[in-house]
């Protein structure tokens, strides 16, 4: 933003030099880039975060001068003698976006001359970078520059019907700009219209068809408040930045619209003559509401290490036009309309402290830290994450949205059932995730596709789940995946808990999942904290994925910071050998592993101590519809050397067992 000296100090007394001004602003926020000779004039370069557009502006800038140094701020004396006439007879105002233009108003200046500028005005306009076009035209930029609020000048006789209209442009609207370019717009586009068409784009620039030229007579002055997205966005869209879109897009003061427009009636009327009709057309939805804030002195000067004296913040407060009700320890302050950046108390404690300077904030040669301690969120994820890397899986770190096809792929929900977010930059992956398996996928598709194979992966990291009254119900996860046996999957699963808490019993209990062709809920010690399967093959083909089996596992990691840590517990080395029996069975196609199991045990002795799942096969010579399970049992006994003849005993009840209860036949070599 470029600050002529001499324009400034029609507003603030100035009698520092140019560097001292310059040194004095970068103080309080606002570094300076260049300081320029124009003529007899000085021009500061100042830098201007995104949050302040009240400082895109001579005003704005010469307020925080005078709330830096204690001096008066002078505002313009508006004063012209209208015209008596009904204003609403000559135009109306239409907002049928008012979520996109919080306020529109409309003046006529009727009788005006078109022609050059005065010297003075041009010689302005020129020192900040602006070139002169006409003295209606330089009017309205001189307005900009001076208030901060951009103002448009449309030729009235060449609006239709004498109606403005704010709308969403049509599918197929064109509209040629002022400087010539052809803008095809969009429907999303909030424009200027009247009767006949569109005749700007709000926020951004005028319609080359009712601009003003040497033959307009009658203007028809516009001053709004446009949604300051909507005009980032256009503007990008169709490549057209301007000094409007520039102020518009870092939201403009709504409160002071209709004294911008009258200063900027007024300086037409000082520079081109005519007359302003009396009264104002404003339409404005919903009144902007005043808000409070509240400080408390103790927080201010614990956040800045030193005392700030309670005094000194009020002299600062009254400077920034806070208005502030001191009340003990705190301080209420009612928030200006043009400082929309201020909403919470460390707000106002970062402008008590730029004003107050952040150079008395003392040094010290040595500072002491005090390190936390790792707390069991940190703990966990740690131990989780070193266990799965030493069983081969690597660590993914994915963006939190997805599109609307992985959300039907993985929840069977469509696009308008997930939670999203308004963000004209993610047009395709605009939802929130409620699982991180379409993520993960996407890397697996990556890796497929870079020649890798064998990819083991897991995450921790948020979802986001619809809850009641489409609130967002948030928690996190820890997902894995592989393309590998889901033995893999299976072992991986159990092995993070139990790292997490020894003695957690941990059971995969078959159930249906909507992505799963063979799923399982994943039990903690009877409380289910998740889920594992096999991928359906149209989930697997629809992330393009050329795989012939991808498993997944999903548990709740909230839940994995409750379990308890346990200890493990040692027992010593087995004293006799064990005798290992392997069993492959033909079942039905429909018998879990966890049925078969639990007639093994039925009929096991004490000295089974343990049973494994092998494998599984289907195809010739086994029947269709059966599946060929391998069972692998231990027996040992700790007092003595088990005899073979002792367990083909035991073999026989088991199998004799799961032949009348599940009709398991002994598969034949």
């Amino acid at each position: 933003m470029k600050i002529s000296l001499k324009w400034l100090k029609d507003y603030v007394e100035i009698a520092e030099p140019a560097e001292a001004l310059a040194q004095m602003l970068s103080d309080v926020g606002f570094p300076t880039e260049s300081i320029e000779t124009f003529g007899d004039d000085t021009i500061i370069d100042v830098e201007v975060t995104s949050n302040r557009g009240d400082c895109l502006s001579h005003i704005g800038i010469a307020r925080e001068i005078a709330a830096a140094t204690g001096r008066q701020l002078k505002l313009p004396e508006i004063k012209y003698e209208p015209a008596k006439k009904d204003i609403n007879s000559l135009v109306s105002v239409e907002i049928a976006e008012p979520e996109l233009c919080g306020r529109y108003t409309a003046r006529i200046i009727e009788g005006v001359k078109v022609g050059p500028s005065p010297a003075w005005m041009v010689e302005r306009l020129e020192a900040v970078g602006l070139r002169s076009v006409n003295n209606v035209v330089d009017a309205t930029n001189y307005a900009m520059m001076e208030t901060g609020q951009p103002p448009h000048a449309f030729d009235y006789e060449k609006i239709k019907d004498k109606k403005i209209i704010v709308r969403k442009a049509k599918k197929g609207e064109k509209l040629v700009s002022i400087d010539s370019t052809q803008c095809n717009l969009e429907e999303d586009m909030l424009i200027i219209a009247d009767a006949k068409g569109p005749v700007a784009i709000a926020g951004v620039m005028g319609g080359l068809e009712t601009e003003v030229s040497d033959s307009t007579r009658s203007i028809l002055l516009e001053d709004a408040s446009f949604d300051p997205v909507s005009v980032r966005t256009t503007s990008r869209k169709l490549s057209l930045p301007s000094e409007s879109s520039f102020r518009f897009g870092r939201i403009i003061d709504i409160e002071k619209v209709d004294w911008a427009s009258q200063r900027t009636a007024q300086l037409i009327v000082e520079v081109a003559g005519g007359q302003v009709v009396e009264g104002l057309v404003d339409a404005y939805p919903a009144r902007w509401q005043q808000k409070t804030v509240e400080m408390r002195f103790s927080r201010l000067n614990k956040l800045l290490g030193i005392e700030v004296p309670a005094d000194r913040v009020m002299e600062i407060f009254k400077g920034l036009c806070f208005e502030p009700q001191a009340d003990g320890d705190k301080v209420t302050c009612t928030i200006p309309s043009w400082r929309s950046d201020i909403s919470r108390e460390a707000d106002l404690i970062e402008e008590a402290a730029r004003v107050y300077g952040y150079d008395k904030v003392g040094l010290q040669e040595r500072i002491s830290i005090e390190v936390a301690g790792v707390d069991r969120r940190q703990h966990i994820s740690c131990v989780a994450g070193g266990f799965l890397n030493s069983c081969g899986f690597y660590e993914a770190i994915t963006t939190s949205f997805c599109d609307a096809k992985s959300a039907k792929l993985i929840s069977g929900k469509d696009a308008q059932n997930c939670l999203a977010v308004q963000d004209e930059t993610r047009k395709s992956e605009n939802l929130l995730r409620n699982s991180l398996t379409g993520s993960l996928l996407n890397v697996v598709r990556h890796n497929y596709n870079s020649g890798n194979k064998n990819v083991r992966l897991y995450e921790i990291a948020s979802v986001f789940r619809q809850g009641k009254d489409n609130s967002c119900d948030e928690h996190t996860s820890l997902t894995l995946i592989c393309d590998s046996d889901f033995r893999v999957l299976k072992g991986a699963l159990c092995g993070v808990i139990n790292t997490i808490s020894p003695n957690a019993e941990v059971v995969l209990k078959p159930c249906e999942l909507q992505w799963a062709k063979a799923g399982a809920g994943v039990l903690v010690d009877g409380k289910m904290i998740g889920s594992a399967g096999v991928l359906k093959d149209e989930v697997v083909s629809g992330f393009d994925i050329k795989s012939a089996q991808i498993c997944c596992g999903d548990l709740n990691f909230d839940a994995l910071l409750e379990l308890e840590p346990g200890q493990i517990k040692a027992r010593p080395i087995p004293k006799f050998p064990a005798i290992v029996r392997d069993l492959s069975l033909i079942v039905d196609e429909q018998i879990p592993w966890a049925q078969l199991e639990e007639v093994v045990r039925s009929k096991a002795p004490k000295e089974l101590e343990n049973i494994k799942f092998e494998g599984i096969y289907r195809g010739k010579p086994i029947a269709a519809n059966k599946k060929s399970v391998t069972v692998s049992m231990c027996f040992r006994d700790e007092d003595g050397t088990l005899q073979h003849e002792v367990v083909d005993g035991w073999q026989e009840k088991i199998v004799s067992a799961l032949t009348s209860k599940i009709k398991a036949q002994i598969r034949q070599v």
